[in-house]
């Protein structure tokens, strides 16, 4: 517990609820105590606080210019609403027409989403002023004054620690690699709850998959400034070897079924690589904590010595079976220990970094860095492409319009104390995805009643607005860290800030508590209802798109890895690239089965069959990176005609299963008469290298490695395009029978 919140409070969301409270209370006090009027300082919180939400990880010209952008946009829907504040019959039409061009500027991404949020705040609280005794352009201009005096604390912050937001990046990644890395060893043996654990790893590799995204922009970037710096450079090794780790771990050439079968009386070998598993998470997580300066860098013995203990039971497995019997299952036991020493080399790579940091390691160019890049794509054809009903954002842009204006209606129709609190709930809680607006309306009502229910607590035991005054400060910086990191306590503490700074103005501050109660239920109950109802987004409904992203880049970085099977020598940024699409695509399909699952069990069409898909491209992608693996860290023989008829089939295979999900009128027929010769081809050759090793051995010939790493390569490889192509035709039929209509 006390670790917990002695991390919390040495964190960057932490420190930005700092940043945040010093750049409200400072102009607050000083227009209190100096100009004698609270309405200077009070607007220029209001636009600190607007602008505050584009303060996320990323480059620094990204944090500086989405800042900028929302702050001249605060300013100058503040000064549009503000005008016609009282002009009712022009009100509403500005109101639902900004409402959603501000929130159909999400199209262009993340960052723009945050903007967007922006503009819808600076609408709904630009109804909170009394413009006849305060000049409407002044209280405008000092929102946009506190943008800029935001803006300038950012920079201030980044200057005094330039080290915590990428060194906390590299922590969360570290963390959630380790744990995914134990989620994944409690596959061996997990029979039962197998499907579990990869709803597991789904979450997680969707996590890691952004922070990666973060770490490569902030990354990258610097390194095409700071070409020679030797902190820039370290990060760069570092975040290399992290890729290579969940590239690894996603590797696994193990089809647990038959692994299962193999091993099924010799648990003992698996318990063994599970430990391993374990012990390389542990070491990533003292990795972690030296970053945060909480342990010393100390090595991992006991890694080396599992890893001894796994040579002896891949010996006594040998021994116990007997050759020719044992060689299948001892070969699957070494490539699994193979990848394995892989995975601890990469954790030793990191302590060496971090340790014993070298200049002469080679980095990317900062031409072929500004290529791993994922550009954002902010051209207006985009506007034109969503404009329509195919378009999640463009739905969700009109259904809250349409919501914002009805709830506008109710707070005037019924005269509520502050019925700006309706749209505030609202805009906080609305998202276009129906599972993600119902946990977050759950979460604001919950986190309101207790953050309710505990203010109701403080003021009928004091009625010190000393008191009122430090729990409105201290609740303000942790309101603001925990928003990202869990949204129900970030409800609590904003509603005990909201009630206790009108508690320092208002006299009957009861009634304010009741009002916030019931403008956030019927906030949350208008956002709930009109996500189900107006145009809803029901994942089913757009999960083909990733679907085919999520094929089209595993069917290229097969091509990338048959090409480098071809060519062999240096990796080429052409198959980085294509490795790199495949694991951010994989992410995405992920993350869109996610939000489907938290759909209504009516609306979770096809649900079995989309996960079946999932799964399948899932595992097409690990069996894709154990042979990309293989090839890029072992010396390979020349390239058998059969391995490009395997490719070839198998690529025929994903462009029928993209035809079939498409619902293309003209499916092209595969000719898959060849696969079984390309299979006898390499069961033969596996063959008789077999009897050549049973030979050698029989001659003595114990220490003979050529035909042992041939047998390798050709039982590895040979098993891997039969999964694949095996996983090729599984998609294919999953996709005949998927059939996505309500």
């Amino acid at each position: 517990m006390f670790e917990t919140l002695n991390r919390f409070f040495k964190s960057l969301d932490f420190l930005k609820g700092i940043v945040l409270t010093v750049a409200i209370l400072i102009p607050v006090f000083l227009s209190k105590f100096i100009f004698g009027d609270i309405h200077f300082g009070f607007s220029i919180a209001l636009g600190v606080l607007f602008c505050s939400p584009t303060d996320v990880p990323g480059s620094n010209k990204h944090v500086f210019f989405g800042i900028l952008i929302a702050t001249f946009l605060s300013f100058g829907l503040t000064l549009l609403f503000g005008s016609v504040a009282n002009i009712l019959w022009l009100l509403l039409p500005l109101l639902g027409v900004f409402v959603f061009l501000v929130s159909y500027i999400s199209v262009f991404g993340f960052r723009a989403s945050l903007i967007s949020f922006v503009g819808l705040l600076s609408i709904v609280l630009s109804f909170i002023h009394d413009y006849s005794e305060f000049s409407l352009m002044l209280h405008a201009s000092l929102i946009a004054l506190g943008g800029l005096w935001y803006l300038s604390l950012t920079y201030l912050k980044l200057f005094l620690f330039p080290k915590i937001q990428v060194d906390q990046l590299f922590i969360k990644t570290i963390e959630k690699t380790a744990e995914y890395l134990r989620v994944r060893a409690e596959l061996f043996g997990s029979s039962e709850n197998r499907d579990e654990l990869r709803h597991k790893l789904f979450e997680l590799q969707i996590k890691i998959n952004e922070l990666h995204e973060t770490l490569r922009e902030i990354i990258l970037t610097s390194s095409g400034k700071s070409r020679f710096s030797n902190r820039t450079r370290r990060h760069h090794l570092i975040f290399t070897e992290l890729v290579d780790i969940l590239e690894l771990a996603i590797a696994n050439p193990i089809d647990y079924d038959q692994f299962d079968e193999v091993f099924k009386k010799h648990e003992e070998k698996i318990k063994e690589f599970k430990l391993l598993v374990f012990e390389i998470a542990n070491q990533l997580e003292h990795i972690s904590k030296v970053i945060r300066k909480e342990e010393k860098l100390q090595a991992n013995n006991k890694i080396p010595e599992i890893l001894k203990n796994i040579d002896r039971h891949i010996d006594y497995y040998r021994i116990l079976v007997g050759l020719p019997k044992a060689r299948v299952g001892a070969i699957m036991l070494l490539n699994l220990k193979n990848y394995q020493e892989k995975q601890a080399q990469n954790v030793i790579a990191i302590e060496r970094i971090l340790n014993n940091y070298r200049k002469n390691d080679e980095i990317l160019s900062a031409k072929e860095a500004n290529r791993f890049i994922t550009p954002q794509d902010y051209d207006f054809k985009k506007l034109t492409e969503n404009f329509n009903f195919n378009s999640p954002i463009f739905k969700h842009s009109l259904r809250l319009a349409i919501v914002v204006l009805v709830g506008f209606a109710i707070g005037k129709s019924f005269s509520m104390q502050n019925p700006y609190w309706i749209l505030l709930t609202i805009i906080i809680i609305m998202r276009p995805s129906f599972g993600l607006t119902k946990s977050r309306s759950i979460h604001r009502v919950v986190g309101t009643l207790i953050g309710a229910t505990i203010a109701t607590a403080i003021i009928l035991i004091t009625q010190n607005t000393v008191v009122y005054g430090v729990i409105a400060v201290i609740s303000l910086p942790l309101a603001y860290s925990l928003v990202q990191l869990n949204f129900r306590n970030a409800a609590i503490f904003i509603t005990l800030n909201v009630i206790f700074v009108y508690a320092l103005f208002a006299p009957n501050i009861l009634s304010v508590v009741q009002f916030r109660i019931v403008d956030t239920l019927i906030g949350a109950s208008l956002a709930f209802a009109s996500n189900y109802f107006l145009w809803p987004t029901w994942q089913f409904q757009n999960i083909t798109e990733s679907f085919n992203n999520a094929i089209s880049s595993n069917q290229n970085f097969l091509k990338q890895i048959a090409i480098f099977y071809e060519k062999k020598g240096e990796v080429s940024t052409v198959y980085k690239l294509a490795r790199k699409e495949a694991f951010l695509n994989i992410g995405n399909l992920n993350a869109a089965f996610q939000r489907m699952s938290q759909d209504p069990k009516s609306k979770q069409i096809e649900l079995s069959t989309i996960y079946e898909i999932v799964v399948f491209n899932n595992t097409f992608l690990s069996s894709l990176t154990a042979l990309g693996t293989f090839m890029r860290n072992n010396k390979t023989s020349e390239v058998p005609a059969e391995f490009n008829i395997y490719v070839e089939n198998i690529c025929s295979n994903l462009d029928m299963t993209k035809q079939l999900l498409g619902k293309s009128v003209d499916i092209k027929t595969i000719n898959s008469s060849n696969i079984e010769d390309a299979e006898n081809l390499y069961q033969t050759f596996f063959d008789n290298l077999s009897k050549k090793r049973d030979k050698e051995i029989a001659l003595g010939k114990e220490h003979s490695m050529t035909t042992r790493v041939q047998l390798r390569e050709t039982l590895l490889v040979s098993e891997q395009l039969k999964w694949l192509y095996n996983l090729s035709e599984k998609l294919v039929a999953s996709a005949k029978k998927y059939n996505p209509t309500l």
